[in-house]
């Protein structure tokens, strides 16, 4: 059953829910640390058994719409005095039964922060594995906010724009995500379930100015340009025999990562020049060809001229791969079917010469010229604030476009200045005078670390703004006593590479 997003009741359901403090908060402090700690890893009964004495709306609310435990039906009707039971019927949200309520969807709170402040969105999607107490999910089942979906919605550059286009918006978080910072959003999806529910959570949200279109690809979008592009395909890989159940929420269909492919090929045409797109996805290392260059070949092989830069977050092995995405449908561990799901999968990675799969981040921008952005990387470590990656993103991105065109005269007239989160290590051998390693590392942003020799630990500790970037090398030469031509043949790569890290930008 899809939903029924009526505008009017979606409006008081927002209001009801709001005032009995339907909130992450709230949630959280009523049934505590522990058992919230608990349901990040699917387990309710924690949660459940700290508020089964309370009769409030609260508690009445969360184990209906967060938990999907039905409710006695004049209990739902005191918990929403605006919309009752009935406008959950109405909404395609619940059904009515002797008397109790019993849910056909969750709606949990989810919090965020960007550049414009933290708020909170009230999110739709149909029953999981918490609500449903394990066993496997419908093939047509929408997904809530998980984890990638939470991860792109802060990779989301925080710049704004007029037109962004969500392809494969599911319950329509990125659309969400994305209407905060442009005037326009076209949100598509080949599930038409998904997008009513998409249109259900902007009507919770009071968000307008989202158009919700059906269809695969770009086939809703064709001749159409946007100044932004964000998705969250379908991108696990799935193979394609009888009997393994395809997802829509995370399988598009294709054999291996020919959908990623599809995306890449195709993205250039829809995005206005200096437009970005900001997807995840998964490739194979195949045949020998690791995971990044063939990522890389995509990217040239575009009939648009890309920028580019991706980013492999991890690295798994067939066997991890499929168990990660077995367990993801609610298979078990140990049982038959998770057996023969696995064998499926590892005879389909074998015939395809498949050794590894990659995810990462895509970011990729139309050229307005000849490409100076092309940056295939792997960053593995832990990322500080990874749900807030966005505005580091669009920090790199502008400094980088202000350094790349200039030559190295130009470069050496400029004034820098060290980010706010550098800071610097020093290591030093027993009883040595001078640091054996000296290390700068970033607070913020992807939490890099630079090994540094003295001249350019000390460049990036002169970079305050005050002085040209000639000057300070200059006075390094004096200082060091080394010739200074040398020193800055040496130095400016360095630079540029620490502009692109988010170490150094323009003042």
């Amino acid at each position: 059953m899809s939903p029924h997003p009526d505008p009017a009741l979606c409006r008081d359901l927002a209001a009801d829910l709001s005032a009995a403090r339907f909130r992450s908060e709230a949630l959280r402090a009523m049934w505590g640390v522990e058992a919230d700690d608990a349901i990040g890893r699917g387990l309710r009964a924690p949660a459940l058994r700290a508020i089964r004495e309370r009769d409030d709306a609260l508690a009445v609310l969360a184990r209906l719409l967060v938990f999907g435990v039905g409710q006695p039906l004049a209990a739902v009707d005191a918990a929403l005095p605006r919309v009752g039971a009935s406008g959950l019927v109405a909404l395609g949200l619940a059904a009515v039964d002797a008397d109790v309520v019993a849910p056909l969807a969750v709606i949990r709170p989810q919090s965020f922060h960007d550049d414009r402040g933290p708020g909170e969105w009230l999110l739709a999607s149909d029953l999981d594995e918490i609500a449903l107490g394990g066993g496997a999910l419908a093939e047509d089942h929408v997904l809530g906010a998980g984890g990638a979906s939470l991860t792109l919605a802060g990779l989301q550059l925080p710049t704004p724009v007029r037109t962004v286009l969500d392809l494969g918006t599911g319950c329509g978080i990125q659309a969400l995500r994305a209407r905060r910072f442009a005037d326009r959003v076209v949100a598509t999806d080949i599930s038409r379930r998904a997008l009513r529910f998409a249109e259900l959570n902007a009507a919770l949200a009071g968000a307008t100015g989202i158009e919700t279109r059906a269809g695969s690809l770009f086939d809703p979008v064709a001749g159409e340009v946007f100044d932004r592009i964000v998705s969250n395909p379908p991108f696990v890989i799935t193979p394609r025999v009888t009997g393994v159940p395809a997802y829509e929420y995370r399988d598009g269909g294709l054999v291996g990562d020919a959908l990623v492919q599809q995306v890449v090929a195709g993205v250039g045409r829809h995005l206005a020049p200096g437009g970005t797109a900001q997807f995840l996805a998964n490739w194979e290392t195949k045949d020998g060809v690791p995971g990044l260059d063939r990522m890389r070949a995509w990217v040239e092989a575009s009939d648009v001229a890309l920028e580019a830069w991706v980013i492999e977050r991890e690295e798994l092995d067939p066997i991890a791969y499929a168990e990660m995405w077995i367990r993801d449908g609610g298979t078990a561990p140990g049982s038959p079917e998770h057996d023969r799901l696995l064998d499926a999968w590892l005879d389909d990675f074998s015939e395809r010469g498949v050794t590894a799969i990659g995810f990462g981040y895509v970011l990729l921008r139309r050229a307005d010229g000849a490409p100076r952005l092309a940056r295939y990387e792997r960053v593995t470590q832990a990322i500080p604030s990874e749900g807030a990656l966005g505005t580091h993103l669009a920090a790199v991105l502008a400094a980088h476009d202000r350094i790349a065109p200039r030559a190295d005269a130009e470069l050496l007239a400029l004034h820098l200045r060290a980010a706010p989160d550098v800071t610097e290590s020093r290591h030093h051998l027993p009883g040595a005078a001078d640091p054996s390693v000296i290390e700068l590392r970033q607070g913020g942003g992807f939490g890099r670390s630079v090994q540094a020799d003295p001249a350019l630990a000390a460049l990036v500790g002169a970079c305050d703004g005050e002085l040209a970037l000639g000057q300070i090398v200059a006075a390094l030469a004096q200082l060091l006593e080394t010739d200074e031509d040398a020193l800055r043949a040496g130095l400016l790569p360095a630079v540029r590479e620490l502009v692109l890290d988010g170490f150094l930008a323009p003042a």
